[in-house]
């Protein structure tokens, strides 16, 4: 398998079309035979709160939720037919390659320099992400990709769970992206991941000396068949390296970097402590 680069296509709004036209496809439907969002929660074991995201085209509904609503609403397939379009707008195209290994990696390392990687994210500050690119996408394009980001968490609570490593900058932790309460409630949300068995995450303070991570972002993953994957992301293009030696090379890179950081115990204190500060 060959390295592979793919550049991003240009932004448009059919993926949030798609959404809008899903959500209200539930909701006649739900409304028509008389069931509320709570008791079609209820029905489907999903929360009340994805069920009203999802009408409101705010959430990409996956493929076992599209499914069960189906069933749910005795649609007869009319939802599960939108299982193909759904899958297919859930990413920027740069992304999809690697959101399909990511989502069934069994160990995720990653790097990250300039904001909080989007596995970690809150909505708020995922919005407030999307929200600062230049040039600006339209709001229905920004509430798609905040709704696919919010649906790779789902990779937490697999089970068994992956194992899950993360260096991130101090002054990543420092930036207020989306102001100083959303990166409050960044704050807050890291401490409770980091918290988790199965997750580390460590801070690369801004005065160390050595730092084995001056050439930018990286990503590492194993698959259940023990490949070992390398992916690098800069300017909406991306490169997924599969070449052993270029492969081992960034991983002893990113192993240095862990060495270089603060430990994970450490890195929960410190940003406890920049919660304390605001």
């Amino acid at each position: 398998m060959a390295e592979s680069k793919r550049p991003s296509r240009p932004v448009d709004d059919e993926g949030a079309g798609i959404l809008r036209a899903f959500g209200r496809q539930q909701k006649i439907l739900r409304e028509r035979i008389g069931v509320t969002q709570p008791q079609l929660a209820g029905r489907i074991g999903y929360s009340e709160y994805l069920v009203g995201a999802v009408e409101q085209g705010r959430r990409i509904p996956r493929p076992e939720y599209v499914d069960q609503v189906d069933v749910a609403l005795d649609a007869g397939g009319l939802l599960k037919v939108a299982k193909p379009e759904l899958l297919r707008v859930r990413y920027p195209a740069f992304f999809e390659d690697f959101a399909a290994l990511e989502k069934e990696a069994v160990e995720l390392q990653v790097y990250d320099s300039q904001v909080i990687n989007g596995l970690l994210q809150t909505e708020e500050y995922a919005r407030a992400v999307m929200g600062a690119r230049r040039p600006p996408a339209s709001e229905d394009t920004i509430q798609q990709r905040v709704a696919a980001r919010l649906d790779r968490q789902a990779i937490f609570d697999r089970q068994p769970p992956p194992l899950l490593s993360f260096v991130l900058e101090e002054a990543v932790l420092r930036r207020p992206i989306g102001g100083k309460e959303v990166l409050r409630g960044q704050l807050e949300h890291l401490i409770l991941i980091g918290r988790r068995p199965h997750v580390e995450i460590q801070v690369m303070p801004t005065d160390v000396e050595e730092h084995a991570g001056l050439a930018g972002p990286l990503t590492l993953l194993e698959t259940e068949e023990q490949r070992r994957i390398a992916y690098v992301e800069v300017q909406s293009t991306s490169q997924l390296i599969v070449e052993r030696k270029k492969v081992r090379d960034i991983e002893g890179r990113y192993g240095i970097l862990r060495a270089q950081a603060l430990t994970p115990r450490e890195s929960l204190d410190f940003i406890e402590k920049l919660l304390g500060g605001q």
